[in-house]
């Protein structure tokens, strides 16, 4: 009933498509004029259009004009060759109808659903031109550096023929080189690379270093993978913070391999001890061996394996759920080495752990507290001064190596529990540990994880390990592309999100329907009980498909995998290729040749978005092959090549080797198949021991292999476990939407303080006198002095005189004087003007001590300098609050409001530190000598780098903690404040040194990646 409901009442896509024909036909009527001017008179068109829209005419009413002019562009270059990525091809593209709807869609800021093969890219092209007539800068995102110069060139000639410059960004590229690209009418690049330029743009030391201009209209290609997948990682400019884990790592490497080896040991035992029990008859205490052996080693092969004989899994739920209802969990846990939970993305040492890596200490896991451990000294009445402050000395640095230590081991854990080589990353010939994109399988060169993970990888892959970073500015991508006057996106699977880019970003979603109906038949998934299985099958399937001749693309979901298959297929004689993120450099001649006769293609996820498969001549045929229907129903197919023979080969078969999270890339990795009416088919391969099914399955997974007790080598194909694979991506997939919304809620409360923050820092780039910047922090800081010096009492002769003489004498370098010559008669409102009048005589002078030359770029260097060193301090704080803020919720507090608060406390106090540092650094710093230590600091190198996906969540009851407690004690000496000088002689401030907490590099959850 709510179907034929459906097909009687227009969908509001339908709707928009109905309404936007009327504009088409208006579009194709200019076009057909245009076809009568000269090449020459082309650009002409575009000047007369841009000279309208300075007179005031609107875009909307240029449109139909413009799209067309486009659209004879495309026709004119129809026959021409020239070169796209190394690649000679021949241009043979005029816009259709459906793709000028997209085209408008794009331009009202929306997003454009339309399926591979459809020509986005051209699409792209009409909506750019017109907005690129307002002289502002249009932008094209998109997933890769390859798509970005692909597009480039590829379009490139469209928009030059028009009179209209375009350029694109590559990741290496220098600011001279990208200045020039992001001053073209038209750019092309990569979301990381535009958000990365916007953070660097805002840590220049010159207005003129800038690379953009601001963010008029931005189109995103791939708009679910760039606004949705990839917004679960912020963008982060790092630099170098001196110092490297070296040593430290490659000491515990021996430790933690050596911890590894023991508990797979230890787990095979216990595995050994639950096969006997279940053996026996005794399904409950076998049920919870293997859910012991789980925890401890979810991978261990023996474990996987016995977990596919009928009755086991339903055990091991069994057990699982009556042990965490008893609250038993930390028993069967106590005799583990430590504990992998995959699910949150988060590994735990036990007790029987720690004492394994340290059974001599039992303190060496105790971080103690470093106030009561300096007071301890203070109240030590036999001690010299010299001797007390050394012992205070070797406290601080003793705190500080054991706080890296552990930092350390916990790194290394992950490293080893979670990360998987030719998996999460490669290591390349030259020794670099380089990160693979989970969602496009390609390599992301020059990231690095954050909180030490990488420096733990590489210390678990023996080669170099680098110095680590302190994070310098961040903005998620959520933020960042709400920043654009107008946006809009692109996809091919965009419907099934619609709802959260509206949320988040506004934009609706249209689907814009094909040019020619959809032909390719989706068979049902076959799953089997092990990855062995499965892959035999798929190795079967090629031969089977290869021997007619049939283009066939492999999709996997790692480098590991890709492997694997080539280890199997190699035998079997047939011609393959393999594209993952070991050989992308040749994506471009694998993808050319990847639809062509018998060609047999395996390859990560890099070939699902992006790439345009091209089938070869005798490749598409099948005239009477399975015709979708408009509404995407299947009715028929035949399982083995019968009475086609002579039509065979239809069109490219996709075989899908493993479900990925979200749905969306599944269905591009299928969308590579059936192209703009081409024939074609797909298939997913799975088995029960993929970590989708593993991580996610229900309980129902378990019911359906006892029922089916397939053997090792036979398919269970059922409708209820396309079902149950549907619902594991759902749950998958909503979980990840709320990390989503978990981070930009937070992001939120920052992104207003760095909006402050960089709107003070453009205007001390852009005045040329600074006189008035320095009036605005003078005000704000003496208002904080009054408050701080006379908050207790209205009547001078009770204010702290003394105390606001010598903030004084310390910033400006000027003697107010005593209460008693200066103090008297005064209220707060005329003692605030006398000292500002004191200030701005010191600032005069000043400024005629340096001359006009040289005093206002003086002032920039410093404002500008004092205020980034505030932020970075700032990002750093509140890193580390949100490492423990989620422990509020346990004290019925609601994390994200104190957050807030917190926040909002510490970015006062950080533009308090900003206040006094500028003034007193401006006063106090001799121009001279001060003039290459401003220098140094600007010069100080930083990365970039994208977290990876935030999943692990925290757990309060594994921290730990000394033992009983300590009497309380009073301290001699004042307390050490956040900003001061750290003690212990490093030169730090207390804060960065040995005041850290935790680790030295506070971040975010799963762990972030460095450019």
């Amino acid at each position: 009933m709510l179907t034929a409901l459906k097909r009687l009442i227009p969908s509001k896509s339908e709707r928009e498509v109905k309404r936007l024909r009327e504009k088409v036909r208006e579009i194709n009527a200019i076009y057909e004029t245009y076809q009568n001017l000269e090449d020459s008179e082309l650009p002409k068109k575009t000047e007369e259009f841009i000279r309208r829209i300075q007179d005031g005419e609107s875009l909307d009413s240029i449109l139909p004009e413009a799209f067309a002019l486009v659209k004879e562009a495309c026709r004119r270059l129809v026959g021409k060759r020239w070169t796209v990525t190394n690649q000679e091809i021949t241009w043979d593209m005029v816009p259709f109808d459906v793709q000028l709807i997209g085209a408008i869609v794009l331009h009202e800021g929306k997003v454009a659903e339309m399926k591979t093969g459809e020509g986005k890219t051209l699409v792209a092209t009409m909506p750019l031109y017109l907005n690129a007539l307002e002289k502002k800068g249009c932008h094209l995102v998109t997933v890769n550096d390859y798509l970005a110069r692909r597009d480039r060139e590829w379009m490139g000639p469209i928009y030059e023929s028009l009179g209209l410059t375009v350029g694109y960004i590559q990741a290496g590229m220098t600011p001279e080189e990208r200045r020039p690209q992001y001053a073209c009418d038209i750019t092309y690049g990569t979301n990381n690379e535009f958000g990365f330029d916007y953070l660097r743009d805002n840590m220049v030391l010159a207005w003129g270093d800038k690379v953009q201009r601001g963010h008029h209209y931005a189109i995103i290609d791939e708009v679910d993978i760039i606004l949705v997948d990839e917004a679960r990682t912020p963008l982060i400019i790092s630099g170098p913070v001196g110092f490297s884990k070296q040593k430290q790592l490659q000491e515990l490497v021996p430790l933690i391999s050596r911890l590894f080896r023991e508990q797979d040991r230890l787990v095979d035992r216990i595995v050994e001890e639950g096969e006997r029990l279940w053996r026996q008859g005794k399904q409950f205490e076998a049920g919870v061996k293997f859910l012991q052996a789980l925890r401890g080693s979810p991978k261990n092969k023996r474990l996987l394996r016995i977990q596919q004989e009928e009755g086991v899994k339903r055990a091991i739920d069994q057990a699982d759920g009556i042990i965490r209802r008893d609250k038993r969990l930390p028993e069967i846990d106590a005799e583990l080495f430590f504990v992998i939970d995959e699910r949150d993305h988060s590994v735990e040492l036990t007790d029987k752990g720690r004492t394994a890596l340290s059974p001599h200490d039992p303190n060496f896991f105790i971080l103690p507290d470093l106030s009561t451990e300096l007071a301890r000294w203070d109240i030590e009445p036999n001690l010299a001064p010299e001797e007390r402050a050394r012992h205070k000395e070797e406290t601080y640095r003793q705190y500080a190596e054991k706080s890296d230590r552990l930092a350390n081991i916990h790194a290394l854990l992950k490293a080893y529990a979670l990360f998987e080589k030719d998996v999460d990353y490669v290591v390349t010939p030259d020794g670099q540990v380089v990160i693979v994109d989970e969602f496009t399988g390609r390599l992301m060169p020059g990231r690095r994880f954050s909180d030490g993970l990488h420096e733990a990888l590489e210390a678990k892959e023996q080669v170099q390990v680098r110095e680590e970073t302190q994070t310098f500015g961040t903005i998620t991508l959520q933020n960042y592309f709400r920043m654009y006057k107008k946006l809009a996106g692109m996809s091919g699977t965009a419907i099934s999100i619609a709802s959260e880019l509206y949320n988040v970003y506004k934009l609706e979603v249209i689907e814009i329907p094909t040019n020619a109906p959809v032909r390719r038949i989706d068979y049902p998934d076959v799953v089997f009980r092990t990855k062995k299985a499965k892959y035999q099958a798929v190795v079967k399937e090629i031969v089977k498909w290869h021997k007619f001749g049939r283009p066939i693309l492999v999709g996997t979901t790692s480098v590991q995998a890709s492997e694997e298959l080539d280890r199997l297929l190699r035998p079997t004689g047939i011609r393959y290729s393999i594209l993952n993120a070991k050989n992308h450099e040749a994506e471009s001649q694998i993808i050319a040749h990847a639809g062509e006769p018998g060609a047999v293609t395996i390859a990560t996820n890099m070939a699902g978005r992006g790439t345009d498969i091209k089938l070869g001549k005798g490749v598409v045929k099948g005239e009477r092959c399975y015709l979708i229907s408009g509404n995407g129903k299947c009715g028929y197919w035949e399982e083995k090549p019968g009475r086609c023979y002579e039509e065979v080969p239809c069109g490219l078969y996709v075989i899908g080797t493993e479900r990925h999270e979200a749905r969306r890339i599944d269905d591009q990795l299928r969308g590579r198949s059936g192209r703009q009416g081409d024939p074609g088919s797909s298939r997913f391969f799975l088995s029960f021991e993929d970590d989708l099914l593993r991580l996610f399955g229900s309980d129902r997974m378990a019911a359906i292999m006892d029922r089916w007790a397939p053997q090792e080598d036979e398919p269970v194909a059922n409708n209820l476990v396309t079902r149950v694979i549907a619902n594991a991506q759902k749950r998958v997939e909503i979980r990840n939407a709320e990390i989503r919304r978990h981070l930009l809620e937070y992001d939120d409360v920052m992104n207003r303080q760095r909006e402050v923050i960089y709107s003070l820092r453009d205007t001390i780039l852009k005045e040329k006198d600074l006189t008035a910047v320095f009036n605005d922090i003078l005000e704000s800081y003496l208002e904080l002095l009054i408050s701080r010096f006379t908050a207790d009492t209205r009547r001078p002769e009770n204010w702290n005189w003394d105390g606001l003489r010598e903030e004084m004498l310390k910033t400006f370098l000027v003697d107010i004087g005593t209460a008693e010559t200066s103090g008297k008669g005064l209220d707060r409102q005329l003692l605030k003007e006398n000292l500002q009048s004191l200030a701005q005589e010191r600032y005069q002078q000043l400024a005629q001590e340096l001359g006009p030359d040289r005093f206002p770029e003086w002032c920039r260097r410093i404002f500008l300098a004092t205020l980034d060193e505030a932020w970075r301090d700032h990002l750093h704080q509140l890193d580390i609050i949100r490492e423990g803020i989620g422990l509020q919720a346990y004290g019925q507090k609601d994390p994200l409001v104190e957050y807030k608060q917190e926040s909002f406390r510490l970015f006062s106090e950080t533009m308090q530190e900003f206040y006094q540092q500028a003034l007193r650094v401006l006063f106090r710093l001799d121009p001279n000598s001060g003039e290459d230590r401003l220098r140094s600091q600007s010069r100080t190198p930083f990365r970039a780098y994208k977290p990876q996906a935030s999943t692990e969540t925290e757990n309060p009851g594994n921290r730990t903690k000394a033992p009983g407690t300590t009497a309380p004690v009073r301290r001699d000496t004042p307390k050490v404040g956040r900003n001061d000088p750290c003690p212990c002689g490093s030169g730090k401030k207390f804060k960065h040194c040995c005041g850290r907490s935790g680790s030295p590099s506070a971040a975010g959850s799963k762990n972030k990646v460095t450019k």
